[in-house]
């Protein structure tokens, strides 16, 4: 059996998006070029307290640049071990993984697609994104709807960059709903599988059928739109997911 290729990647940037959450921007050292298909994850190492090593697994949030760099972004975790550890961490600082790993990836040929993500579930999405509209945009003849659910404002990560592609290109939506919105919040409220249902019912009948939808968060989340989808009449092969827990 082949041993796994190990990297060591250094901390380059690091911003705050919320006090629990962090986008960490590494560079993988002796490497020149890093290839990873968007949506994939990486199997981060570290030796915890005891000595015995500790394997995790975090989505990159960012799409391949051609070269050696990656990013993540993850919460800090009540005695989660490995999730404070990268919370924790300094710029100049590194951390071992082996990856890329993951089947959490677009589907060819590319269809309109309905992305559907709570919290820190956005971080694939970000990179499927960032592939799809970089440089002259990949899908301009394909509809695509980013279904995200937080809490509220304050873990609305990426924000910025998501209104921006909005705005930019007439087949990219980009809808935010919120559990707990606060008095001052006058966008979607309610969970993120009432919005994507109203979106598939605008949708004839046929066109259903041949519309792919990638879900990332909670396995509860995952279940239920999963359901309702198929409900409306996805094909199951047609939905494609990844969850955290």
């Amino acid at each position: 059996m082949t041993e796994r290729r190990t990297y060591t990647a250094e901390l380059k940037r690091a911003v705050q998006l919320s006090p629990e959450t962090r986008h960490l921007e590494f560079a993988i050292q002796g490497l020149e070029r890093f290839d990873f298909i968007p949506g994939q994850f990486l199997s981060q190492l570290c030796t915890n307290t005891e000595g015995r090593e500790i394997t995790r697994a975090y989505s990159i949030a960012s799409a391949p640049y051609n070269n050696s760099q990656f990013a993540l972004c993850l919460n800090r975790v009540d005695d989660g071990f490995f999730s404070n550890f990268l919370c924790d961490m300094l710029e100049g600082e590194t951390v071992r993984f082996h990856g890329p790993h993951g089947l959490f990836t677009l589907r060819d040929p590319l269809k309109d697609s309905i992305f559907i993500c709570t919290e820190t579930g956005v971080a694939p999405i970000r990179a499927f994104a960032q592939w799809l509209f970089a440089g002259p945009p990949r899908p301009q003849e394909r509809e695509f709807w980013l279904v995200y659910g937080a809490r509220c404002e304050q873990e609305m990560y990426y924000r910025d960059y998501f209104e921006q592609l909005a705005a930019r290109y007439p087949n990219f939506r980009y809808l935010v709903t919120l559990s707990q919105d606060g008095e001052q919040w006058q966008g979607l409220q309610g969970h993120v599988e009432d919005h994507a249902r109203t979106i598939i019912e605008s949708l004839p009948p046929e066109k259903r059928q041949d519309v792919h939808a990638y879900i990332c968060g909670l396995n509860q989340m995952i279940k239920t739109n999963r359901a309702m989808l198929m409900e409306l009449g996805l094909p199951k092969k047609s939905i494609i997911y990844e969850r955290y827990d």
